[in-house]
């Protein structure tokens, strides 16, 4: 009799107890039945992390748009490097003149790849401090609440925003190699995709994507220029060189369980900032490194591909020890934060309008000295990934978009396999 009492009261313990650990999730998706809570309170499992699975730098105010996108909904489509059982997103008015209020903020699967409709029963409403609505000063960003969703790994995720009134200049992403969409009025929670007739090449507020996943460990997170923000990669094919990336770490054999996050802004520098109204320059890296790469979530290692712009683009840097300075400050950077950097060396570029002979040798200077080992914890010789054997100034024809200075999709390819997967574990200062 008293070994029965003690069991049933036992099971009752069990059951109260797994209660509390799953949490009730509600009909819109919340992680409570009344509402979704502090998002870290509020995890959709009680086991995993906060992993970013997909990110965007803000590059720049959107010409013409002070008015922004007032009684419009902006649905972008992103695609997961990984996945997870609950989502969360961050919007950010770095650029805006202006308060950016948005009253209706949703998230969902696309029921196809690239369209703008819901997969059926994804649609989940968006909170922010548990409120439906949200205003984010100018230059500042806002991380939602917590949603329960299954997100699936390589997957596309519509994200849409209504914003009722004017709010000064749109903070964008120009070169997304994704299309999304706009329509007029409130339609964030519209699961057609039929209101959605307006077409966008870019990405609108939406910055980062993070999933709760007991899955992935961590992030590897690229900052880049136009090659790694993939600026010829085939439209809508997530074909970037950090999509191939992210391909192998889900599928190679002891490969870590890591995402991956994109830091590439086109025509980006290490040494010099963009203007703030140019769509495709960006901060320095030296100015936007803590804000675009380091301080994502879960970010475990960095890799950084840039420097050749500095040499090409006016201001034009001849001395290599300038470049490769701005890149061991990014290092420095990167390990006061515990994390381990891998660096690529510049690609090829001869035969592109810009080429120089004299270019061309600051860039084998900066790679001399990446290949030294005292820049970085490690190396991924993309140059030699590239380079034609037959004239090593220029790319390899298979891996020539055509404007011999970016890849094709098969040269983003061969620079994600050029990376030793294993130089991502770990940490440890670079040798001096």
């Amino acid at each position: 009799m008293g070994y029965a009492l003690l069991a049933g009261l036992a099971a009752i313990v069990v059951l109260v107890s797994t209660a509390v650990f799953i949490g009730v999730g509600s009909d819109d998706g919340s992680l409570d039945g009344t509402s979704q809570g502090a998002r870290d309170n509020a995890a959709p499992a009680s086991s995993g992390s906060w992993v970013g699975t997909w990110s965007a730098p803000a590059v720049a105010a959107e010409p013409e748009t002070q008015a922004g996108f007032a009684k419009m909904s902006i649905r972008n489509i992103v695609h997961t490097s990984v996945g997870g059982t609950g989502a969360r997103i961050t919007l950010s008015n770095l650029y805006g003149t202006k308060p950016l209020t948005v009253t209706h903020a949703t998230l969902a699967l696309a029921a196809a790849p690239s369209n703008p409709t819901a997969a059926t029963g994804t649609m989940r409403r968006l909170t922010f401090d548990k409120d439906r609505s949200v205003t984010i000063a100018p230059g500042r960003t806002v991380t939602s609440d917590p949603v329960r969703l299954n997100v699936p790994h390589a997957a596309d995720v519509l994200v849409t925003t209504y914003s009722p009134s004017p709010s000064g200049p749109v903070t964008y992403h120009p070169y997304a190699r994704q299309t999304s969409y706009v329509a007029q009025g409130d339609r964030a929670d519209e699961t057609s995709g039929t209101a959605f007739t307006q077409q966008s090449p870019y990405w609108r507020y939406l910055t980062a994507v993070d999933v709760w996943t007991n899955e992935a460990r961590g992030a590897v997170a690229v900052l880049g220029d136009s090659i790694t923000d993939g600026i010829t990669s085939s439209p809508g094919a997530n074909r970037r060189w950090t999509d191939f990336l992210a391909e192998r770490l889900r599928t190679e054999r002891d490969a870590p369980s890591y995402s991956v996050l994109n830091g590439g802004i086109s025509g980006n520098r290490v040494l010099v900032d963009g203007s703030r109204y140019s769509p495709n320059n960006g901060p320095s890296a030296l100015t936007r490194a803590e804000r675009d790469v380091l301080s994502r979530t879960g970010v475990k290692a960095v890799v950084i591909e840039m420097g050749l712009n500095d040499i090409i683009k006016p201001p034009r840097r001849h001395n290599a020890d300038q470049i490769v300075d701005g890149l061991r400050q990014l290092v420095k950077a990167a390990h006061a934060r515990g994390l381990r950097v891998v660096g690529g060396t510049l690609t090829p570029f001869g035969g592109h309008r810009g080429f120089r002979p004299q270019l061309d040798a600051t860039r084998q200077q900066v790679n001399e000295q990446i290949r030294s080992g005292k820049v970085f914890d490690a190396v991924v010789d993309f140059d030699a990934a590239l380079r034609d054997p037959a004239n090593p100034s220029r790319l390899r024809p298979a891996y020539d978009s055509g404007d011999h200075l970016h890849p094709s999709d098969n040269g983003y390819r061969a620079m994600a396999e050029a990376l030793d997967l294993k130089q991502l574990r770990g940490s440890g200062p670079a040798r001096t």
